[in-house]
C-alpha cells in the first residue's frame, strides 16, 4: 500500500507550509518596494515602474489558461518547490548583479516575466493542495488565512519595514533577507508530506482540452447578464490598472522621493483593506450584491479622488485607509454574484475565462500608464505646458503635478462607471435575469 492511501490530512502539515509561505511572501513585498524605489531613483519616471507591473502581469495570460491542467497533471508538492526555487534564484541574480553594479533596469523586467509563470503555478498548486492537507473541518480556516491573513498582513508589514530598513541596510540588505525566506520556504516543503490526489478519470486529449478552454466563453456568451457583467469588470479594471500603474510614482514624486512616507501610506492601504474585509465578514454585506459592487466603485474613487488632490501624507494616508475600505464591498460582492449564477461543476472554467479578461485588462491599463503619464500628463503640466493654466491652480505645476491630475481624472472616471451601471439595466438587474444555479432545487424543495 502506498504512503499516500493511508496518508491522514492535519492542521500541521498545512501550519508549516503556511507560516513559511507568508514568511516568503513578507520578503518579496520587502523586495517589491526596494526595488520600485531603486527603479524610482535611477530612472525618475513613471514608465518604469509601470512596466514592472506590467511584466509581471503579463505571463500570467498563458499561464492561467493552461494552470488548471498543469497542477491537476503534475505533482504539486514539485510545483510549489519549483516556484520557490526560481523565486530565490531570480533574487539571487538580481542580488549579484546589483553588488557588481550591473543591475539595470531591464533586468527587472526580465525577471518579471521569467517567473511570473513560475509564481503563478506554485499558488495554483499551493491552494488546491489545502484539501489534500487539511481535514475537511479546517477548510474555512485553512482558506481564511491563505486568502486574506497573509496577504494583508504583508501588505501592512512589508511596505513599512522596507521603508525603516532601505536606508539602514539598502537593497542589498533587503534582497538577503528575501533569500533567506526563500530557503526557509523550500526547506519546509520540503520536509512536509503532500500527497497526490486521485487520478480523474476525465479524457484529457487535446480535443477535450481545447472544449474546455472554451467552454468558459461560450457559457458566458450565453448568459447575457454575465456577458454584461464582464464587460463592466473589463471597463473596470482597465480603469484601476491605469490608477495602479501609476500610484507609486505619483506617490514618490509627490512626497519628493520619500521612502518611509511612501511605506506609511501602503501600510495604510493594506490596513484599510484589512479593517473593510474583517468589518464586511461581520456585515454580511448587502441583500443584493450587485449594490456593494457599485456602490463600493463609487465610494473608492471618490474618496481616491480626494487623495489625489491633497499633498500631505497624513490626508493620503487617512485617504488611502478609508478607500481600501471600500475595496472589499467590490471583489466579495462579484464573486458571490458569480458563485450563486454559476454551476459549482462549471465555476473552473467559467472562472478562468473571467480571470483572462481581467487580466487582459489589466497589462493594456499598465502599458497606457506610465508612457501617458511621461509623455503627455507630465510635460502638459510644466509651468509652460498646455494643461498649466486650465488646473494649474488647483494641482501646482511641475512633473508631479500631471500625475496627480492623471490620477485626479481617472479616479473621476472610476465614480462615473459606477453611477452608469445603475442606469445599464442588464448590470444592475443581472441578480434578476440570470437565476440562481440552484433556484430550481429550492422550488421543488
Amino acid at each position: 500500500m502506498k504512503s499516500e492511501d493511508i496518508y491522514q490530512p492535519n492542521f500541521r502539515t498545512f501550519l508549516i507550509i503556511w507560516s513559511t509561505q507568508v514568511l516568503s511572501m513578507l520578503g518579496s513585498e520587502m523586495t517589491d518596494f526596494a526595488i520600485i524605489f531603486w527603479a524610482w531613483n535611477i530612472t525618475g519616471k513613471a514608465t518604469s515602474l509601470s512596466l514592472i507591473i506590467f511584466f509581471n502581469q503579463l505571463p500570467r495570460l498563458i499561464t492561467t489558461l493552461f494552470a488548471g491542467i498543469i497542477v491537476d497533471r503534475f505533482n504539486r508538492k514539485l510545483l510549489m518547490i519549483l516556484g520557490d526555487v526560481a523565486s530565490g534564484l531570480s533574487t539571487i541574480i538580481i542580488f549579484l548583479l546589483f553588488l557588481t553594479n550591473h543591475l539595470e533596469i531591464w533586468h527587472i523586467y526580465a525577471s518579471a516575466i521569467i517567473l511570473g509563470p513560475f509564481r503563478h503555478l506554485q499558488y495554483f498548486a499551493f491552494s488546491t493542495s489545502i484539501s489534500l492537507v487539511v481535514p475537511k473541518q479546517h477548510y474555512t480556516r485553512a482558506v481564511v488565512m491563505s486568502e486574506h491573513i497573509g496577504q494583508f498582513s504583508s501588505n501592512i508589514i512589508a511596505p513599512g519595514l522596507a521603508g525603516a530598513l532601505y536606508y539602514v541596510i539598502g537593497l542589498q540588505g533587503i534582497l538577503s533577507v528575501d533569500i533567506v525566506t526563500f530557503i526557509l520556504a523550500i526547506a519546509a516543503i520540503c520536509i512536509v508530506h503532500i500527497p497526490k490526489p486521485l487520478p480523474s478519470e476525465t479524457d484529457l486529449e487535446g480535443a477535450k482540452i481545447w472544449q474546455d478552454l472554451t467552454f468558459g466563453c461560450r457559457y458566458i456568451i450565453q448568459n447575457s447578464g454575465l456577458l454584461n457583467l464582464l464587460l463592466f469588470l473589463f471597463i473596470f479594471h482597465s480603469i484601476d490598472s491605469i490608477l495602479f500603474g501609476i500610484h507609486s510614482s505619483f506617490l514618490l514624486a509627490r512626497s519628493g522621493s520619500n521612502p518611509a512616507v511612501f511605506a506609511s501610506i501602503q501600510s495604510a492601504i493594506g490596513l484599510g483593506g484589512l479593517v473593510g474585509a474583517l468589518g464586511l465578514s461581520v456585515w454580511g454585506g448587502f441583500k443584493r450584491r450587485i449594490h456593494g459592487l457599485l456602490l463600493g466603485i463609487v465610494l473608492h474613487y471618490s474618496i481616491m479622488i480626494v487623495f489625489s488632490l491633497a499633498t500631505l501624507p497624513s490626508v493620503w494616508m487617512i485617504t488611502g485607509f478609508l478607500a481600501s475600505v471600500f475595496w472589499p464591498w467590490i471583489s466579495s460582492s462579484n464573486q458571490v454574484i458569480w458563485l450563486s449564477k454559476v454551476p459549482p461543476n462549471v465555476q473552473g472554467r467559467v472562472f478562468t475565462t473571467r480571470y483572462l479578461f481581467t487580466l487582459i485588462a489589466s497589462p493594456l491599463g499598465l502599458a497606457i500608464a506610465g508612457p501617458l503619464a511621461d509623455n503627455f500628463f507630465r510635460p502638459a503640466m510644466i509651468s509652460e505646458g498646455s494643461l498649466a493654466p486650465i488646473f494649474g491652480n488647483l494641482f501646482g505645476t511641475g512633473s508631479s503635478s500631471g500625475m496627480a491630475l492623471q490620477y485626479t481624472l481617472f479616479s473621476f472616471l472610476g465614480v462615473l462607471l459606477g453611477l452608469v451601471g445603475y442606469t445599464w439595466r442588464r448590470l444592475r438587474d443581472v441578480e434578476s435575469f440570470v437565476p440562481d444555479y440552484d433556484a430550481g432545487a429550492r422550488s421543488h424543495s
